[in-house]
């Protein structure tokens, strides 16, 4: 087990500066109660409360943002890295198409594609997970919801969404990507198509899959599921092919708020302040 030790001398540097969105927070904030095995009733009933009042307001919040295509990647690509200009031409195209471009909100990959919404007049959604850090919205997202509880988040996620997008991300976009895909593989969501863009970056990762198929821990035709390209205006342009003729997805009329549940109360579903 010494093996396993981490020498110190060759650790990340952990200092204030070297920390950005994404990184391990500072600081730290204890684990949650709630995943710490069996508590009081009063509590567990407490939380259970919150968190359906959680999902009661992602529900209402997200009623009338249309058709959306979710985008998930990684928060740490700065603006001139090509994975960011990568995420900003697929928000373009998206919103180009019709659709409404939702992510988790922060910065990287997840600004870029709100920010391509932005650049062409379309309307971009942001899912921010509650972390220990300070975060705020990406300034291109015309409602931003925060979530307490990550699974709640990745429910609104994608629970909107006829199609996922995959850039190159860490550990929370891996999560997201396996579970959109456990989620079409045992048909608790449609087939809807999933996008994984940065061939080169995720190689290794569609050669364990193949892997997968060849071992038989996965049926062959899963690997259908996956539309693997770097070019975005090829990705959505089958995107939108699979939502209009699979799915029935037209450009006709849109839900309409009722007053008589409170839901003509502001603008933000129409995209303004």
């Amino acid at each position: 087990m010494a093996d396993l030790i981490l020498d110190p001398a060759s650790a990340p540097d952990s200092s204030p500066d070297a920390l950005k969105w994404g990184d391990r927070p500072e600081p730290v904030r204890p684990p949650s109660k709630f995943l710490q095995g069996p508590q009081g009733r009063t509590f567990e009933l407490g939380k259970a409360i919150s968190v359906f009042r959680e999902m009661i307001y992602g529900f209402r919040k997200l009623h009338f943002v249309g058709p959306c295509v979710t985008v998930f990647g990684s928060a740490r690509y700065k603006e001139d890295h090509p994975y960011y200009e990568l995420g900003r031409q697929v928000g373009k195209y998206l919103a180009e198409s019709g659709f409404t471009v939702m992510t988790g909100g922060g910065p990287g990959v997840m600004e870029a594609a709100n920010r391509g919404a932005k650049d062409v007049g379309g309307r971009s959604i942001g899912c921010n997970i509650v972390l220990p850090q300070e975060q705020k919205p990406n300034p291109y997202v015309d409602t931003w919801i925060d979530f307490e509880h990550f699974f709640v988040r990745k429910l609104m996620l994608i629970k909107y969404s006829y199609a996922f997008i995959v850039l190159p991300g860490g550990f929370g976009t891996m999560d997201e990507l396996f579970e959109v895909l456990t989620l079409i593989q045992t048909g608790k969501v449609q087939d809807f198509p999933v996008a994984v863009m940065g061939t080169d970056y995720y190689r290794p990762l569609l050669d364990m899959i193949r892997g997968m198929a060849d071992g038989k821990t996965i049926a062959p035709d899963d690997l259908d599921k996956l539309i693997v390209s770097d070019n975005p205006g090829e990705v959505v342009r089958a995107v939108t092919d699979v939502a209009m003729t699979r799915f029935g997805l037209t450009y006709g009329p849109k839900i309409k708020p009722r007053w008589v549940l409170g839901e003509t109360l502001g603008g933000w579903w129409r995209g303004k302040p």
